[in-house]
């Protein structure tokens, strides 16, 4: 509560550099830092990759078992037993303490945690190599400490890809220096060592990979549905993320109001409400400015983390607003197979989208407005164009492609119902 005794926060109090919106005021066209389909969350479960935790947990079990059962083959020739079963039973009881700590904290390790797992899996490599050192031969006995590796796999969706990395490689350069002192490198010994030293480092690097492409799909899809949404818009509209703001903007203006009204701020204002209820307004009118410039096309790219880094739109007509939600749809499928990253191939480098001008009034034989659209995709080649790409613009309407300088040219005839006749009949 501010010293005159109402709700209304301190006027004398302005955040530096920032707006009452709680950022700095975005310019009419400027797009926004933020993008709808970035995701913040560092936790690898967020996005739902905690899931792929039950299947490497499975895979660590069953490799476990395969060890288990080498291990008790070749009993008879370890001159001491007790340093393998100590390895296979701090091994075991370090994999289902794991589980259980996990599925009772919720998917989460915290850095002591995860420091007592390396460290218990050090143990148990520790343990395996002394059991084996006197046999002299780490690739044809080692068991424990393979295993060790596949374990390694529960923590991949918990932790930084790299905390993950530098514990395998940690792991195989430990099978490394064992090897060398203990193991006499002959060509008979040396393909056992090497497929026992891959056995216990690609499971994890392997994992790494398969997270952060899971990762990476689920994001592109999120974007994707994100931006979908556009696809209904009014002809006109604020993006998603200044509707955000405006709801900011109404909550401040409702505070200024209020005080007024109860008495709280005197009349006339003092100078620091009258410059915060300029700011307000200066606000707002460049909201409203905004709202009769941008179409869904606009925010459907500037909002998106994967079209806005290659897409540029050009529509000082506000064309695209007056295509259906068919066409938009297949418009947007065709600029996401062009300018989002693909799995699998490389994207475009740039694709330019622009609407109009209206230089004729061309009309279709139903009598619908023409809408010129213009294609420019620089960095890809025609024969690499996606064909799902020609379908979507078949479905907005004729075009014709051609290729000049390293740039696939597209132009449509985009027809469109004429607003006035629209409003005519409405």
């Amino acid at each position: 509560m501010n010293p005159t005794g109402s709700t209304l926060p301190d006027p004398r109090y302005t955040p530096p550099e920032e707006t009452t919106l709680g950022g700095s005021i975005r310019r009419a066209g400027a797009r926004s830092s933020v993008r709808r389909g970035a995701v913040t969350s560092t936790h690898a479960s967020a996005l739902g990759s905690g899931f792929l935790g039950i299947g490497v947990a499975i895979i660590a079990a069953l490799q476990s078992m395969v060890g288990v059962g080498l291990f008790f083959l070749r009993a008879e020739e370890y001159p001491s037993l007790l340093p393998g079963l100590g390895a296979w039973l701090l091994l075991l009881v370090t994999f289902l303490g794991l589980i259980v700590t996990i599925s009772a904290t919720g998917e989460r390790l915290p850095d002591w945690l995860y420091g007592f797992f390396l460290a218990a899996l050090a143990a148990v490599v520790w343990l395996d190599f002394m059991a084996i050192a006197p046999l002299g031969d780490i690739g044809r006995y080692a068991t424990a400490s393979v295993s060790a590796g596949f374990v390694l796999l529960i923590v991949v969706t918990l932790r930084a890809g790299w905390e993950v990395l530098v514990a395998t490689g940690a792991l195989g350069l430990a099978f490394l220096v064992a090897i060398i002192l203990t193991t006499p490198l002959t060509p008979v010994t040396i393909p056992s060592q090497l497929v026992t030293v891959a056995l216990a480092v690609a499971p994890g690097v392997t994992a790494v990979m398969l997270v952060a492409g899971f990762e990476q799909m689920l994001k592109r899809e999120l974007d994707r549905v994100l931006v979908q949404s556009t696809v209904t818009a009014p002809r006109l509209a604020v993006g998603m993320l200044a509707s955000e703001e405006l709801a900011r903007l109404d909550l401040a203006a409702e505070e200024l109001l209020d005080a007024v009204a109860i008495g709280g701020a005197p009349l006339p204002l003092p100078p620091e409400l009258s410059s915060r209820a300029a700011t307000l307004a200066t606000e707002l009118r460049l909201h409203l400015l905004e709202g009769r410039r941008e179409t869904w096309l606009f925010h459907a790219v500037a909002e998106s983390e994967q079209l806005g880094r290659r897409v540029t739109i050009s529509d000082p007509g506000t064309l695209a607003g007056l295509l259906d939600d068919g066409q938009r749809d297949a418009l947007l499928a065709a600029l996401w197979m062009l300018g989002a990253d693909p799995l699998g191939s490389a994207p475009a480098e740039a694709v330019t989208v622009e609407l109009g001008p209206m230089t004729t009034g061309r009309v279709d034989e139903d009598g619908r407005t023409i809408i010129p659209i213009h294609l420019e995709v620089t960095g890809l080649r025609r024969n690499r164009v996606d064909p799902g790409v020609w379908e979507a613009l078949d479905r907005v309407g004729r075009y014709s492609d051609s290729t000049g300088s390293g740039v696939v040219r597209i132009e449509i005839d985009c027809p469109v119902e004429n607003p006035v006749d629209a409003a005519r009949v409405s």
